[in-house]
């Protein structure tokens, strides 16, 4: 049988998705986060919160153990199981997967999930069906993830599935119990904060340097308490794996998620899907997805306007995303930051060995890491490998090219992307987390200053606690690895 869309919720329980968002008294006063949330609202709460259902939940094998153990002490089933759809992800390594894993608590959370899974009706993309990967690669290439929907996982970087025009989030496990059992969270209503990107990118300027853009002017605690809506001619103009990242980083910058308007770019991605809906079907769906974005009028919390033309190659240099800084800059003076930023920055640069004042180009790195759920698409490999055809990883550098799922794998290996790197001196990998989080085989080791596509700059975040990571887009990466140091990729591009 054909794959189908998430199946609705059973007779008997309210699902909300039978609404209709064009309503005729809104005259495009409402943005795409409020039409969402008032087709997905079960009921406010005293609190002022409200209860919401959850029309996807994606689930790993990181924040499920206690989650499932809860519903078995409480005796419940899982509701909707049609909603859910699980992978293995964080843990599974990337370099041979003979079971048990060489990890043994690797090979315990993977059990785990195979034995929480089993019975349940929930559908499980493991590495033997030829479509596991991360779990926000593979919800939008699968046509799991589709505008007009809320959706949740127990992972933070669940904001990357608003680039469908979704209002996704990221949960605790707790709130996993919750959308197991009911399908329901309780969860407050963000403002939201339109985020406009005008003008043009310049070549070599890449998704992940507007959003690293992005944080740097708002702050990592700019958005607390929003929704962002990305939008403007630099938005428009990109394809859905380039929204996919900008999404992906808004809670770095501390939104609670982002979205982009649905368009004629979102439904050419989804037509065809697996998951997604087809023939008469997809028209129908077709017609509802447009009705959710924002009105013409919509209002808005905040706006903030920035010029995408002044965004260069962007890299972070500190020990969060929003110390970052174009290629082309150099590192900040302590005593010209805010009196605010100073103590920050002074630790970042004590933890990372960097000069203030000095150029952050020509700074020498010793890993490169392609991949993440932020940069491990085929347009970010295809990115990397037309780098890395100019030359070949440097000596001494460890270079590793991980892609997000195993479609994207296939993809490459169709387009000849893997000879293309190991010719140039990369270790292809298999699709996995790998060094993002490194909860795998895969991790720095020591001071190794690694250059990355990933998403979090954090003090040990790659798998050594004194590990350090510069954060920039997977061309970027491609060119430090080569130089065997920070590098403009405008240069070889």
């Amino acid at each position: 049988m054909a794959p189908q869309s998430p199946s609705p919720a059973a007779p008997g329980a309210r699902d909300p998705l039978h609404k209709d968002p064009r309503d005729p008294l809104d005259r495009g006063a409402r943005n795409l986060l409020d039409k969402i949330w008032d087709l997905h609202t079960v009921r406010e709460l005293p609190g002022g919160q409200t209860q919401l259902f959850i029309g996807l939940h994606l689930i790993h094998e990181v924040t499920t153990p206690q989650a499932f153990a809860e519903l078995r002490e409480l005796g419940l089933p899982v509701r909707f199981p049609g909603r859910t759809f699980a992978t293995i992800d964080h843990i599974i390594p990337t370099d041979g997967r003979e079971r048990p894993f060489a990890d043994a608590q690797a090979e315990a959370m993977m059990a785990a999930l195979e034995r929480n899974l089993a019975g349940t009706g929930i559908t499980f993309f493991d590495w033997k069906s030829g479509r596991q990967g991360i779990v926000h690669v593979i919800g939008p290439e699968l046509g799991l993830s589709q505008p007009g929907m809320t959706i949740a996982c127990g992972d933070s970087h669940t904001s990357s599935h608003g680039a469908f025009g979704a209002v996704a989030f990221g949960i605790g496990t707790s709130q996993v119990r919750d959308v197991l059992a009911t399908q329901c969270i309780t969860i407050a209503r963000p403002k939201v904060r339109r985020i406009e990107i005008q003008g043009k990118l310049a070549s070599g300027v890449y998704a992940k340097d507007v959003t690293l853009h992005v944080i740097r002017a708002l702050g990592v605690k700019g958005g607390v308490g929003f929704a962002y809506e990305y939008a403007g001619p630099v938005i428009d103009a990109m394809g859905m794996e380039e929204r996919l990242t900008v999404c992906n980083m808004s809670i770095e910058g501390g939104a609670r998620c982002g979205y982009v308007n649905p368009d004629d770019i979102t439904l050419e991605y989804l037509r065809g899907r697996p998951y997604a809906p087809q023939g008469e079907a997809f028209h129908r769906a077709a017609a509802f997805w447009r009705g959710v974005a924002s009105g013409p009028g919509a209002r808005y919390d905040d706006r903030v306007e920035l010029d995408g033309a002044r965004i260069a190659p962007t890299l972070t240099w500190g020990t969060h995303p929003g110390q970052s800084l174009g290629v082309d800059e150099r590192l900040p003076r302590i005593a010209e930051l805010p009196d605010a930023e100073r103590t920050g920055a002074a630790e970042a640069f004590a933890y990372m060995g960097l000069t203030p004042g000095a150029p952050v180009e020509g700074t020498p790195i010793d890993v490169a890491f392609i991949g993440s759920c932020t940069n491990a698409r085929i347009s970010d490999l295809r990115e990397a490998a037309r780098v890395a055809r100019q030359g070949h990883v440097a000596p001494g550098v460890r270079a590793l090219v991980v892609p997000g799922s195993q479609l994207v794998a296939a993809q490459a290996q169709a387009e000849g992307l893997p000879e293309i790197f190991r010719a140039a001196g990369f270790d292809w990998r298999d699709a996995g987390c790998s060094m993002c989080l490194a909860m795998n085989p895969d991790k720095l080791r020591g001071r190794e200053l690694c250059a990355s596509s990933s998403n979090r700059n954090f003090k040990g975040r790659q798998g050594s606690p004194t590990g350090r990571t510069l954060l920039m887009s997977p061309a970027m990466v491609a060119a430090a690895a080569i130089r065997g140091r920070v590098t403009d990729v405008r240069e070889l591009v």
